[in-house]
Protein backbone atom coordinates (compact mmCIF):
# COMPACT_ATOMS: atom_id res chain seq x y z
CA UNK A 1 0.00 0.00 0.00
CA UNK A 2 1.37 3.37 -1.05
CA UNK A 3 1.56 6.51 0.90
CA UNK A 4 -0.62 8.34 -0.80
CA UNK A 5 -3.57 5.61 -0.53
CA UNK A 6 -2.68 5.67 3.33
CA UNK A 7 -3.15 8.83 3.96
CA UNK A 8 -6.30 8.81 1.80
CA UNK A 9 -7.70 5.96 3.61
CA UNK A 10 -6.61 7.66 6.91
CA UNK A 11 -8.59 11.01 6.25
CA UNK A 12 -11.78 8.78 5.06
CA UNK A 13 -11.90 6.53 8.22
CA UNK A 14 -11.04 9.43 10.66
CA UNK A 15 -14.45 11.41 9.01
CA UNK A 16 -16.37 8.34 8.42
CA UNK A 17 -16.16 6.58 11.09
CA UNK A 18 -17.47 9.16 13.63
CA UNK A 19 -20.20 10.07 11.19
CA UNK A 20 -23.20 8.42 11.32
CA UNK A 21 -22.30 7.88 7.39
CA UNK A 22 -20.40 4.72 7.39
CA UNK A 23 -16.67 4.17 7.89
CA UNK A 24 -17.17 0.45 6.32
CA UNK A 25 -19.18 1.32 3.59
CA UNK A 26 -16.08 4.35 2.12
CA UNK A 27 -13.27 2.25 3.06
CA UNK A 28 -14.77 -0.69 0.97
CA UNK A 29 -16.08 2.18 -1.99
CA UNK A 30 -13.49 4.43 -2.24
CA UNK A 31 -10.50 1.80 -3.30
CA UNK A 32 -13.23 0.20 -5.78
CA UNK A 33 -14.05 3.73 -7.50
CA UNK A 34 -10.02 4.18 -7.55
CA UNK A 35 -9.13 0.92 -9.22
CA UNK A 36 -7.51 -0.06 -6.00
CA UNK A 37 -9.17 -3.32 -5.04
CA UNK A 38 -8.18 -4.82 -8.06
CA UNK A 39 -5.16 -5.47 -7.17
CA UNK A 40 -4.18 -8.44 -4.85
CA UNK A 41 -1.63 -6.96 -2.65
CA UNK A 42 -3.88 -4.27 -2.28
CA UNK A 43 -6.49 -6.59 -0.62
CA UNK A 44 -4.23 -8.49 1.54
CA UNK A 45 -2.37 -5.38 3.58
CA UNK A 46 -6.00 -3.78 3.69
CA UNK A 47 -7.25 -5.99 6.07
CA UNK A 48 -5.02 -5.52 8.34
CA UNK A 49 -4.75 -1.57 7.63
CA UNK A 50 -8.34 -1.55 8.13
CA UNK A 51 -8.44 -2.05 11.80
CA UNK A 52 -5.17 0.03 12.59
CA UNK A 53 -7.55 2.61 10.90
CA UNK A 54 -10.27 2.27 13.19
CA UNK A 55 -6.97 2.01 15.64
CA UNK A 56 -6.80 5.85 14.97
CA UNK A 57 -10.13 6.91 15.95
CA UNK A 58 -10.33 4.65 18.78
CA UNK A 59 -7.08 7.07 20.08
CA UNK A 60 -9.37 10.42 18.96
CA UNK A 61 -12.13 9.31 21.08
CA UNK A 62 -9.20 8.22 24.09
CA UNK A 63 -7.77 11.32 23.93
CA UNK A 64 -10.64 13.62 23.32
CA UNK A 65 -12.81 12.19 25.76
CA UNK A 66 -9.78 10.95 28.38
CA UNK A 67 -11.12 13.13 31.88
CA UNK A 68 -14.40 11.65 31.32
CA UNK A 69 -12.42 7.44 30.69
CA UNK A 70 -10.72 8.46 34.11
CA UNK A 71 -13.60 8.91 35.68
CA UNK A 72 -15.63 6.21 34.60
CA UNK A 73 -12.71 3.61 35.23
CA UNK A 74 -12.67 4.69 38.69
CA UNK A 75 -16.01 4.87 39.33
CA UNK A 76 -16.35 1.51 37.76
CA UNK A 77 -14.07 0.08 40.28
CA UNK A 78 -15.39 2.01 43.37
CA UNK A 79 -18.86 0.47 42.16
CA UNK A 80 -17.44 -3.07 42.93
CA UNK A 81 -14.86 -2.66 45.10
CA UNK A 82 -16.10 0.05 47.63
CA UNK A 83 -19.79 -0.27 46.88
CA UNK A 84 -19.30 3.26 46.33
CA UNK A 85 -22.30 4.68 44.07
CA UNK A 86 -21.85 7.43 41.27
CA UNK A 87 -23.01 8.42 37.75
CA UNK A 88 -19.46 7.50 36.54
CA UNK A 89 -19.41 4.05 37.88
CA UNK A 90 -22.83 2.63 36.81
CA UNK A 91 -22.19 4.09 33.47
CA UNK A 92 -19.17 2.47 32.90
CA UNK A 93 -20.86 -0.58 33.96
CA UNK A 94 -23.67 0.15 31.38
CA UNK A 95 -21.11 0.17 28.35
CA UNK A 96 -19.60 -3.19 29.56
CA UNK A 97 -22.96 -4.68 29.49
CA UNK A 98 -23.66 -3.11 26.17
CA UNK A 99 -20.76 -3.95 24.50
CA UNK A 100 -20.99 -7.74 25.35
CA UNK A 101 -24.03 -8.82 23.25
CA UNK A 102 -23.59 -6.84 20.24
CA UNK A 103 -19.83 -7.52 19.91
CA UNK A 104 -20.64 -11.26 19.66
CA UNK A 105 -23.58 -10.87 17.30
CA UNK A 106 -21.76 -8.64 15.05
CA UNK A 107 -18.49 -10.90 15.15
CA UNK A 108 -20.74 -14.19 14.44
CA UNK A 109 -22.87 -12.62 11.38
CA UNK A 110 -19.63 -10.35 10.19
CA UNK A 111 -17.44 -13.48 10.36
CA UNK A 112 -20.32 -15.98 7.96
CA UNK A 113 -21.84 -13.34 6.28
CA UNK A 114 -19.83 -10.39 5.85
CA UNK A 115 -17.94 -11.15 2.24
CA UNK A 116 -21.17 -11.62 0.98
CA UNK A 117 -22.21 -8.36 1.92
CA UNK A 118 -19.48 -6.41 0.62
CA UNK A 119 -20.50 -5.34 -3.04
CA UNK A 120 -21.56 -2.61 -4.30
CA UNK A 121 -25.25 -2.74 -4.50
CA UNK A 122 -25.43 -3.78 -1.25
CA UNK A 123 -23.74 -1.14 0.57
CA UNK A 124 -25.18 1.43 -1.93
CA UNK A 125 -28.79 0.17 -0.74
CA UNK A 126 -27.30 -0.16 3.35
CA UNK A 127 -26.41 3.73 2.80
CA UNK A 128 -30.26 4.76 1.01
CA UNK A 129 -32.33 2.78 3.55
CA UNK A 130 -30.53 3.30 6.78
CA UNK A 131 -30.32 7.12 5.82
CA UNK A 132 -34.22 7.12 5.34
CA UNK A 133 -34.28 5.95 8.81
CA UNK A 134 -32.12 8.07 10.55
CA UNK A 135 -33.56 11.12 8.81
CA UNK A 136 -37.30 9.86 9.95
CA UNK A 137 -36.19 8.87 13.04
CA UNK A 138 -34.37 11.76 13.99
CA UNK A 139 -37.68 14.38 12.53
CA UNK A 140 -40.00 12.44 14.78
CA UNK A 141 -37.53 12.02 18.29
CA UNK A 142 -38.40 13.77 21.24
CA UNK A 143 -35.37 15.43 22.77
CA UNK A 144 -35.90 14.45 26.49
CA UNK A 145 -33.28 12.13 28.08
CA UNK A 146 -29.27 13.68 28.64
CA UNK A 147 -26.67 11.50 28.80
CA UNK A 148 -26.26 11.70 32.58
CA UNK A 149 -29.77 10.54 32.49
CA UNK A 150 -29.45 7.51 30.26
CA UNK A 151 -31.10 3.67 31.80
CA UNK A 152 -29.68 0.81 31.40
CA UNK A 153 -32.11 -0.14 29.13
CA UNK A 154 -31.61 2.56 26.75
CA UNK A 155 -27.96 2.17 26.84
CA UNK A 156 -28.28 -1.84 26.41
CA UNK A 157 -30.74 -1.20 23.49
CA UNK A 158 -28.00 0.95 21.46
CA UNK A 159 -25.52 -2.06 22.51
CA UNK A 160 -27.56 -4.39 20.59
CA UNK A 161 -28.35 -2.41 17.73
CA UNK A 162 -24.52 -2.11 16.85
CA UNK A 163 -24.50 -5.77 15.86
CA UNK A 164 -25.83 -4.23 12.32
CA UNK A 165 -22.67 -2.47 11.77
CA UNK A 166 -21.14 -5.36 9.67
CA UNK A 167 -23.66 -4.64 7.44
CA UNK A 168 -21.40 -1.88 4.98
CA UNK A 169 -23.13 1.09 5.01
CA UNK A 170 -25.55 0.12 8.28
CA UNK A 171 -22.62 2.73 10.08
CA UNK A 172 -22.07 1.67 14.06
CA UNK A 173 -22.34 5.48 15.10
CA UNK A 174 -25.29 5.59 12.78
CA UNK A 175 -27.14 2.91 13.81
CA UNK A 176 -26.16 3.57 17.52
CA UNK A 177 -27.45 7.31 16.82
CA UNK A 178 -30.43 6.08 15.57
CA UNK A 179 -31.43 4.03 18.13
CA UNK A 180 -30.71 6.79 20.86
CA UNK A 181 -32.60 9.20 18.84
CA UNK A 182 -35.89 6.60 18.50
CA UNK A 183 -35.93 6.45 22.83
CA UNK A 184 -35.44 9.71 23.38
CA UNK A 185 -31.92 10.83 23.98
CA UNK A 186 -30.82 14.16 22.45
CA UNK A 187 -28.33 14.42 19.99
CA UNK A 188 -25.81 15.67 21.57
CA UNK A 189 -26.17 12.77 23.99
CA UNK A 190 -26.47 9.81 21.36
CA UNK A 191 -23.22 11.51 19.67
CA UNK A 192 -21.25 10.87 23.09
CA UNK A 193 -22.38 7.86 24.10
CA UNK A 194 -21.93 5.98 20.84
CA UNK A 195 -17.82 7.38 20.50
CA UNK A 196 -18.01 6.11 24.23
CA UNK A 197 -19.50 2.74 22.86
CA UNK A 198 -17.50 2.27 20.09
CA UNK A 199 -14.04 2.63 21.91
CA UNK A 200 -14.45 -1.40 23.44
CA UNK A 201 -15.52 -3.17 20.11
CA UNK A 202 -12.55 -1.48 18.57
CA UNK A 203 -9.76 -1.91 21.10
CA UNK A 204 -10.97 -5.50 20.98
CA UNK A 205 -10.37 -5.89 17.51
CA UNK A 206 -7.01 -4.32 17.60
CA UNK A 207 -5.56 -6.39 19.93
CA UNK A 208 -6.55 -9.91 18.30
CA UNK A 209 -5.20 -7.92 14.69
CA UNK A 210 -2.22 -5.95 16.05
CA UNK A 211 -0.16 -9.34 15.03
CA UNK A 212 -1.02 -8.30 11.61
CA UNK A 213 -0.27 -4.56 11.75
CA UNK A 214 3.08 -3.42 9.41
CA UNK A 215 4.52 -1.40 12.37
CA UNK A 216 7.65 -1.22 9.30
CA UNK A 217 5.66 1.06 7.11
CA UNK A 218 5.58 4.28 6.58
CA UNK A 219 2.09 4.03 5.17
CA UNK A 220 0.87 2.46 8.44
CA UNK A 221 1.76 5.27 10.80
CA UNK A 222 0.49 7.66 8.01
CA UNK A 223 -2.81 6.22 7.88
CA UNK A 224 -3.07 5.69 11.55
CA UNK A 225 -1.82 9.55 12.39
CA UNK A 226 -4.51 10.51 9.37
CA UNK A 227 -7.47 8.88 11.10
CA UNK A 228 -6.44 9.90 14.76
CA UNK A 229 -6.23 13.91 13.72
CA UNK A 230 -8.97 14.00 11.28
CA UNK A 231 -10.90 11.78 13.93
CA UNK A 232 -10.34 14.41 17.30
CA UNK A 233 -11.56 17.30 14.31
CA UNK A 234 -14.64 15.32 13.43
CA UNK A 235 -15.43 14.87 16.87
CA UNK A 236 -15.34 18.31 17.79
CA UNK A 237 -17.17 19.07 15.17
CA UNK A 238 -19.98 16.65 15.84
CA UNK A 239 -20.52 17.68 19.21
CA UNK A 240 -20.59 21.20 18.38
CA UNK A 241 -22.79 21.04 15.45
CA UNK A 242 -25.56 19.21 17.16
CA UNK A 243 -25.81 21.81 19.77
CA UNK A 244 -28.30 22.87 17.49
CA UNK A 245 -28.21 21.31 14.26
CA UNK A 246 -30.06 17.73 13.40
CA UNK A 247 -29.00 14.28 11.55
CA UNK A 248 -31.00 15.39 8.43
CA UNK A 249 -27.49 16.79 6.35
CA UNK A 250 -26.15 13.19 6.97
CA UNK A 251 -29.09 11.12 5.81
CA UNK A 252 -29.05 13.66 2.59
CA UNK A 253 -25.22 12.49 1.73
CA UNK A 254 -26.26 8.88 2.29
CA UNK A 255 -28.45 8.89 -0.15
CA UNK A 256 -26.57 11.23 -2.72
CA UNK A 257 -23.70 8.56 -2.40
CA UNK A 258 -25.56 5.24 -2.93
CA UNK A 259 -27.01 6.95 -6.02
CA UNK A 260 -23.23 7.97 -7.52
CA UNK A 261 -22.49 4.02 -6.23
CA UNK A 262 -25.46 2.59 -8.23
CA UNK A 263 -24.45 4.93 -11.26
CA UNK A 264 -20.92 3.97 -11.27
CA UNK A 265 -22.13 0.15 -10.78
CA UNK A 266 -23.90 -0.10 -13.95
CA UNK A 267 -22.43 1.76 -16.01
CA UNK A 268 -19.16 0.00 -15.74
CA UNK A 269 -21.83 -3.00 -16.48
Amino acid sequence: MSILQALILGIVQGITELLPISSSAHLNIIPWLLGWSSSNQFKLDFEAFDVALHFGTLLAIGIFFFKDWIKLIKGGYELVVKNKRSFEGKMFWYIVAATIPGGIIGFILDKFAGDVLETPIIIAIALMVMGVILYIVDKKAKSKTKYENMTFKQTFLIGISQCLAFIPGVSRSGITMTTARAMGIERKSAAKYSFMLSAPIVLAATVLKIGDFAFGSIAFYVGVFASFVVGLLVIKFLLKYLQKGDFKIFAIYRIIIAVIIMAVYFIRG
